[in-house]
């Protein structure tokens, strides 16, 4: 009998195709790890079944795909919507309020179904939150990844000058970070991408326990960012950079990302403009997710918008900096082949990366790069080796790297080498897979009476 599995991702907008990565500050990088992950593990032979479980979203504003409560994402995997707090579509530090009302209700459907599943792996604090109430009602081992911890957000945003107020009035940081230890004390296993994170953010948590962590790095599809199998018609991005660019066939600084404020793009926009030097040798390439209507936007990313208009202005980059509006998940390899045809660079100026998936896509695509030297990027290049990394809330040692990073073809070629020859060794989903199946086979071998609890339980629940 193959194993049954749960995983929790509680916000954001997810679906099994056409993923708006982007769109708002809760649809980014952990969506697309989580889609993947679960993805990959249905195909194991070991996995009879996978579950999503996610939020119900009846909202005109967004599709009508996350209303349905049900979705199939492949065979022996699919997408469960719950509705909980309110039916329209609200940012994830507007939901703590309905998290335990979200629990009693998965708890009493799990105590519906024949079988419990084998593990419930929660994602970020919210679904840490969530996964420990049932946990500790059913007994199923939980397993815990972040994704970005309330800890170092704290700090990092305490560093770039906001207010403690400021930060607590906009990311509830204290109930967050509360749910992250509660999270901790519950988890059976933790699923970290870095050592780094493992060492550095995790262990601030009274309730993390070392041995508990795992070390996984995400993995890369390389059916689709390969740069050797990349032939696609990048006439679709010339398109795109022809109403910004004067001179596109200059080298771009490419970042992609969410217009959100640890990415810290005004950063890289302002070295950008510092720079008579990046200014005659580059483009700087700002993909920033799909804004259709700017009023639609949060606060927080208009906020960034202005930001990076206000330094194109005082800068005077026009011609330079471009930022298109609209594309698609399925365009991003087209922006790496072209930002690799021209000698580009991937810049990734975040204040904290708890790991960096972009990075891995570029490298693959053979598009070196430069990045924060807090988390991710620091194990990334240890492995692969293409590129330079910088304190980014340094803006002459970004700008500095950035002029140094763009001046010797001989680098960018070894870089652009490594970064391909590292991706496939090292960061591979079938890799990551293997080593995610493995973990959780060897605590369940070693705590066999689990199973057999959890069907005691339900039968007893069932016979009262």
């Amino acid at each position: 009998m193959g194993y049954k599995l749960m995983h929790l991702h509680l916000h954001g907008l997810i679906r099994s195709r056409d993923l708006e990565l982007g769109r708002d500050a809760d649809t980014g990088g952990q969506t697309l790890y989580v889609l993947e992950l679960v993805k990959e593990l249905a195909a194991c032979n070991e996995v009879d079944n996978v579950q999503l479980v996610t939020r119900l979203i009846q909202d005109r504003r967004v599709s009508s795909d996350y209303a349905s409560e049900k979705e199939v994402i492949v065979p022996g995997a699919e997408i469960i919507r719950v509705p909980f707090g309110p039916k329209r579509y609200l940012r994830k530090e507007l939901l703590w309020p309905f998290l335990n009302a979200l629990a009693d209700k998965l708890i009493a459907q799990l105590n519906n179904e024949s079988t419990l599943p084998d593990w419930i792996h929660a994602h970020y604090a919210d679904a840490g939150y969530v996964g420990a109430l049932i946990s500790k009602a059913l007994g199923i081992p939980l397993v815990f990844t972040g994704h970005s911890l309330g800890r170092e957000k704290n700090r990092r945003l305490l560093e770039a000058g906001m207010d403690h107020n400021q930060i607590e009035n906009t990311y509830s940081i204290t109930r967050r970070i509360e749910a992250e230890e509660m999270a901790l004390s519950n988890s059976s296993l933790i699923i970290t991408s870095t050592s780094q994170e493992a060492k550095n953010q995790y262990a601030r948590y009274a309730n993390f326990v070392s041995s508990k962590a795992h070390v996984i790095p995400p993995g890369v599809d390389l059916k689709r960012f390969n740069l050797a199998q990349n032939q696609n018609d990048i006439s679709y991005i010339d398109q795109l950079m022809e109403p910004f660019l004067r001179k596109p066939e200059l080298s771009p600084l490419l970042a992609i990302s969410r217009a959100v404020r640890r990415k810290n793009i005004p950063a890289l926009v302002e070295a950008f403009g510092r720079s008579k030097i990046l200014r005659e040798r580059h483009n700087l390439v700002l993909v920033l997710g799909t804004r259709t209507d700017s009023r639609q936007l949060d606060k927080h990313q208009r906020e960034v918008f202005q930001q990076i208009f206000e330094l194109v202005d005082r800068y005077e980059l026009y011609g330079q900096v471009a930022y298109p509006k609209k594309h698609k998940r399925d365009q991003i390899p087209s922006f790496y082949q072209w930002a690799s045809e021209r000698k580009g660079l991937f810049v990734n100026p975040s204040l904290t990366e708890p790991f960096g998936l972009t990075l891995l896509e570029a490298a693959a695509c053979g598009v070196p790069m430069v990045a924060t030297n807090d988390g991710g990027p620091v194990e990334i290049l240890s492995k692969c080796g293409n590129g330079l990394l910088v304190d980014v809330t340094d803006l002459n040692s970004l700008q500095t790297t950035l002029e140094k990073a763009g001046s010797n073809d001989y680098l960018w070629n070894r870089w652009k080498d490594n970064g391909v020859e590292g991706v496939n060794n090292y960061f591979s989903w079938s890799a990551h897979v293997a080593k995610y199946i493995a973990l959780m086979k060897d605590y369940l071998n070693n705590h066999s009476t689990q199973r057999l609890q959890n069907m005691i339980y339900l039968s007893r629940i069932k016979v009262s």
